[in-house]
C-alpha cells in the first residue's frame, strides 16, 4: 500500500501540469471564439454584399440591354411618325375621294333633270320641217356639234364621238334636233352615273385604305409609348447560404432583446 501510494503521490505533480496545460488551451480558445464572432458577421455581410451588387459582366450586358431598349424605341418611335403620316395621307385622299362623289353625283342630278325636260319637250308635237338635203344637213352638223361639245365636257367618251361621226348605235342624223339632244343626253346621263358608281367605289376603299392606317398609326404609336417607358428593376434576392459557408458563431447575448444586424 506504501509503495502504490508513494507512486500516487508522485504522479499528482504531473496530472497537475497537464490539467494546467489543458485549461490554458481551453480558455486560449474560448477567448477566441468569443473574440471571432464580430469578425465572422463582418466577413458574411461583406461577402453577401458583394454577392448583391452586379458584377462588372452583368453590368456590360444591362448596358447592352439598355442600348438595346433605346435602339427599339426609337426605331419604334421612327416608325409611328412615319406611320402616322401616312394616315394622314390616306385620309386626305378618302376626303378627295368623296368629294369627288358628291361632285359626280351632282353632275348626275343635273343631268337627269335636262333628260327630263327634254323627255317632256319631245312628247309634245315637234315643229313641221321639209324634209330637204339642206335640213338634213342642218341636223347632222346640229348633232355632231353638241356631240363634240359634250365630248370636250368629258361627258361622253371618244367612242361615243366616234360612234355620233359614223352615225352608228342609234346615232341618226335624220332625228329632229330635240330627239337628237335628248339622245345625246341620255347618253350623258348614263356616263355619268357610271362615272359616279365608280367615284363611290374609289371612295370606299379609300376609306378601307384609311381605316387600315390609322390603325396601323394607332398601333405603332402604343409601342413607342410602351417601348419609351423605363424597364422594370427585377428583384434579386440574396444569395442563400450554402453548405460549406461558415456559420457565424453567436456570441452570449445579455439581458433583453438584441437588435437585428443591418447588412
Amino acid at each position: 500500500m506504501q509503495t502504490v501510494l508513494s507512486s500516487f503521490m508522485i504522479d499528482i505533480p504531473q496530472a497537475a501540469v497537464i490539467w494546467l496545460a489543458l485549461l490554458t488551451v481551453v480558455g486560449v480558445a474560448v477567448a477566441a471564439l468569443l473574440a471571432r464572432p464580430g469578425r465572422l458577421r463582418l466577413g458574411v455581410a461583406s461577402r453577401i454584399s458583394q454577392a448583391a451588387m452586379p458584377s462588372r459582366r452583368d453590368d456590360d450586358g444591362a448596358d447592352e440591354e439598355e442600348r438595346e431598349r433605346d435602339r427599339y424605341a426609337q426605331e419604334i418611335a421612327v416608325a409611328a411618325d412615319r406611320a402616322g403620316t401616312t394616315a394622314q395621307r390616306r385620309r386626305a385622299e378618302w376626303l378627295a375621294a368623296q368629294e369627288e362623289v358628291e361632285s359626280a353625283w351632282t353632275a348626275y342630278q343635273e343631268s337627269e333633270e335636262n333628260v327630263g325636260r327634254l323627255i317632256t319637250a319631245a312628247s309634245m308635237p315637234l315643229p313641221h320641217t321639209a324634209q330637204t338635203p339642206s335640213e338634213y344637213a342642218d341636223r347632222e352638223r346640229f348633232m355632231h356639234r353638241t356631240a363634240l361639245d359634250a365630248y370636250w365636257r368629258r361627258e361622253i367618251s371618244v367612242e361615243q364621238l366616234s360612234d355620233v361621226f359614223g352615225h352608228r348605235n342609234g346615232w341618226d342624223p335624220r332625228r329632229h334636233p330635240v330627239e337628237q339632244e335628248l339622245f345625246l343626253h341620255q347618253a350623258v346621263r348614263d356616263n355619268l352615273f357610271a362615272r359616279h358608281e365608280a367615284a363611290r367605289e374609289k371612295e370606299q376603299a379609300a376609306w378601307r385604305t384609311a381605316e387600315l392606317a390609322v390603325a396601323a398609326a394607332n398601333s405603332l404609336r402604343a409601342e413607342a409609348i410602351a417601348a419609351a417607358e423605363p424597364a422594370p428593376v427585377a428583384e434579386q434576392p440574396l444569395l442563400p447560404f450554402s453548405d460549406t459557408m461558415e456559420v457565424p458563431v453567436v456570441a452570449p447575448r445579455r439581458r433583453g432583446r438584441a437588435t437585428a444586424p443591418a447588412f
